[in-house]
C-alpha cells in the first residue's frame, strides 16, 4: 500500500509539471495584440516610407532661384543627370517628353524638373541649350556644388565623379537613373526608372497620382 501512495504521489507531481509546461508554453505561443495608436484608432497607415526630398535652393536656366517651395500644389517628376550624359539622360528625357504628350489635360498639375548632378560644367546656358532637344514644359536646375550636393543627398542620388586629372573638363559621371514622383505637398511617391519608355511613365504617373490621392482622401 505505502509503494503504491508514493506510485501514485510521484505519477501525480509528474502529470502537473507535465500540465503546468503546456499552460506556460501555450501562453507564450500566442501572437502579442498590437498596441500602437494606429491599431487603436482603426487607421489605415502606410509604413517604412523612404525619407526621400527636403528644402533646396536651386537656379533655373533663366536666372529665377527656385526652392522646394516653388512648386507647391503640383506634382514633381524630378530627374537627376547631366547634359554630357552619352546616353541614360537624354533617354529618360525623351521618355518623359514622350509622357508627357500621352498623359493628356492632366499635365498641368504636373511639373518634371531636370537637376544637374555636374554643376561645374552645366551652366544655366549650357542646360538651357540642351533641353532645347527635349519637351519645353521640363525646367532644368542647376546650382552650386554645395546646392547639388544638398539636393542629391535628400534625394538619394547616387553620384560619383570619374575624374582624374588627365580627363580635364571630358569626364563621365556615374548616377542612378530614377525619376522621382513627389506630391502636392511635396511628399515622396515613388520612384520608375528612366528607361521605361513614355507610354508606360504616363500609365505608371497616372495609377500613382490616382492611388496616393485615394490614400490620403481616405486618411
Amino acid at each position: 500500500m505505502k509503494l503504491t501512495s508514493k506510485l501514485i504521489l510521484v505519477l501525480s507531481l509528474i502529470a502537473a509539471t507535465v500540465v503546468a509546461l503546456v499552460v506556460v508554453w501555450y501562453a507564450t505561443s500566442l501572437p502579442r495584440a498590437v498596441t500602437s495608436q494606429s491599431a487603436v484608432l482603426g487607421k489605415a497607415t502606410r509604413t517604412g516610407t523612404p525619407a526621400i526630398g527636403g528644402p533646396f535652393t536651386l537656379v533655373s536656366t533663366n536666372g529665377e532661384s527656385v526652392t522646394d517651395q516653388t512648386f507647391r500644389g503640383k506634382w514633381l517628376l524630378i530627374f537627376f543627370g547631366y547634359t554630357s550624359c552619352p546616353d541614360l539622360c537624354p533617354t529618360a528625357l525623351a521618355n518623359v517628353s514622350v509622357a508627357l504628350e500621352k498623359f493628356g489635360p492632366d499635365t498641368g498639375r504636373l511639373q518634371p524638373l531636370f537637376i544637374t548632378v555636374d554643376p561645374q560644367r552645366d551652366t544655366r546656358e549650357v542646360m538651357a541649350n540642351y533641353l532645347k532637344s527635349f519637351d519645353a514644359r521640363i525646367v532644368g536646375l542647376t546650382g552650386t556644388q554645395a546646392q547639388i550636393d544638398q539636393v542629391t543627398k535628400e534625394y538619394r542620388v547616387y553620384v560619383a565623379l570619374d575624374k582624374s586629372e588627365k580627363s580635364g573638363d571630358d569626364y563621365p559621371v556615374s548616377h542612378s537613373g530614377y525619376l522621382y514622383l513627389m506630391d502636392p505637398k511635396g511628399t515622396f511617391v515613388n520612384v520608375i526608372e528612366g528607361k521605361e519608355d513614355g507610354d508606360a511613365i504616363a500609365t505608371w504617373l497616372r495609377q500613382q497620382m490616382t492611388s496616393s490621392t485615394r490614400w490620403r482622401n481616405s486618411s
